[in-house]
């Protein structure tokens, strides 16, 4: 298995992807237990069953479990995908995590700025761990913004991470621009007793992201500090080779695009936008079709251990992933090509941001009601315009280390996650792999000094 460079991206040599798909077969096929493949019969709607393939031949049928501007790339043969299997009640989480996410529904709340309080002292708690709020009232008022601290919480659970991703900007002719970066998440929140860090700042989040390639991009670098103080706005700075300078820039402007692709900073991992920065409703809950590695749905991922610490997450038997990549496709270059399609229950959010310069004027989340992992975000201008969907790959928790105290950490085989913006007809895809061995960690450990602004010189070289 080899890549190849092709003008600015990376593009797939098929020489041995028979063997690679024969290998993915048989991994699966070992690791999977019978009774663990999704049941042909399964209905997911009137007429369309598990094992069916979505296309332009009976798009119509999944008409009430998609958003509108998706189902277009099914009736239009631009996306197609098999349908699996992923049903409820097959989510896994440590033992210490479900303890906690069982104390939290009586012992927590959320204030009136949306932050996240005890009930008797309406204080914020030292730290937070375990889903906050496993219990959803549709009635209560402050529903909306207890799913959104949900996704917050199962997402950090999965701990501090390092990748290596490609930036594949696109427009219907195929990739136009590919970025590969490097990317560090250190995570003080949520992450299992085990991996909690000293926290002298009150820090919520770090973030460090560094281009590799191409070259005139190439040290270009930032860093973010997200505080846990809801008063507080993150501390951003940036490096630019040409300047060679760190400078502090503005936090005002994370609706905007990264280095001018379509995914900005406040869609990081789906929705990363500080929960009182703006106002949430619970607008409802509805079962939706949503994207799935169809491995990681149906049966173990390998996950192995990183020398020093952490897990690798990915397996290097990924397949090409998007449309551009397969020769021949005929449907947008950043279709989920090998992606899947399962049936989840989701809850309906809507978030309107608080400031008047914020690029978008409502955001809707459609976020799974068992994982709290997001689907699917669309964004409208504040004319209400459909502009945006950010399209997120679902993340499935699986097992890594001793069998007998197991940990529990999303894995798979592919990765793929679509900015989309409508208004210009093109699409960014985040996370992919810059190439089949590239990094995806989790739960690494992450020396303090990596997040120093100073640092910032020292990779931007």
């Amino acid at each position: 298995m080899r890549w190849r460079e092709k003008g600015e991206g990376m593009s797939w040599s098929f020489k041995n992807l028979g063997k690679l798909v024969a290998a993915v077969l048989a991994l699966v096929i070992l690791a999977v237990p019978l009774g663990a493949w999704p049941q042909a019969n399964e209905e997911v709607a009137p007429g369309l069953r598990v094992g069916d393939y979505l296309d332009q031949t009976n798009a119509h049928l999944a008409k009430d479990l998609l958003p509108p501007e998706i189902l277009k790339h099914y009736e239009k043969g631009e996306y197609r995908n098999r349908i699996v299997s992923y049903p409820v009640g097959t989510a896994k989480w440590e033992k210490s995590f479900l303890e906690a996410t069982e104390k939290n529904a009586t012992t927590l709340d959320v204030d009136e700025r949306g932050t996240i309080v005890d009930k008797v002292t309406r204080k914020q708690p030292d730290f937070y761990y375990g889903i906050p709020f496993p219990h959803i009232d549709p009635n209560d008022p402050k529903a909306g913004v207890k799913v959104v601290w949900n996704q917050f919480l199962a997402y950090w659970y999965g701990g501090s991470s390092y990748n290596r991703t490609l930036v594949a900007m696109m427009s219907r002719r195929g990739l136009d621009r590919g970025i590969i970066a490097d990317g560090w998440f250190n995570f003080y929140d949520g992450v299992p007793p085990k991996y909690r860090q000293p926290n002298p700042n009150r820090l919520q989040s770090q973030f460090l992201g560094v281009t590799k390639s191409p070259a005139d991009l190439q040290g270009t670098s930032s860093l973010t500090w997200r505080y846990r103080d809801p008063e507080k706005r993150d501390s951003v700075w940036a490096y630019v080779p040409a300047l060679r300078r760190v400078r502090a820039v503005s936090p005002a402007n994370r609706s905007d695009g990264y280095l001018g692709s379509d995914i900005s900073g406040d869609d990081g991992f789906f929705f990363d936008g500080k929960p009182e920065d703006f106002q949430f409703k619970l607008i409802g809950k509805r079962d939706a079709l949503r994207i799935v590695d169809p491995n990681a749905v149906s049966g173990p991922i390998p996950i192995t251990p990183v020398p020093g610490g952490g897990w690798n997450i990915v397996t290097d038997l990924n397949p090409p992933t998007a449309g551009f990549w397969l020769p021949g496709w005929k449907g947008v270059p950043w279709a989920p090509t090998d992606s899947a399609l399962a049936k989840r229950p989701m809850w309906i959010v809507e978030a309107i941001p608080k400031d008047k310069y914020y690029l978008y004027g409502r955001i809707e989340l459609w976020i799974d009601a068992e994982t709290w992992d997001g689907a699917w975000n669309r964004k409208f201008s504040w004319s209400g315009e459909l502009v945006h969907n950010y399209q997120m790959q679902a993340r499935v928790n699986h097992m890594a280390g001793d069998p007998k105290d197991p940990e529990w950490l999303p894995a798979s085989t592919i990765i793929w996650a679509c900015a989309e913006n409508f208004k210009l007809d093109r699409a960014t895809l985040g996370g992919l792999r810059a190439d089949p061995q590239a990094p995806a960690q989790r739960r690494v450990p992450l020396e303090p000094t990596l997040f120093d602004a100073m640092t910032l010189t020292r990779y931007g070289k």
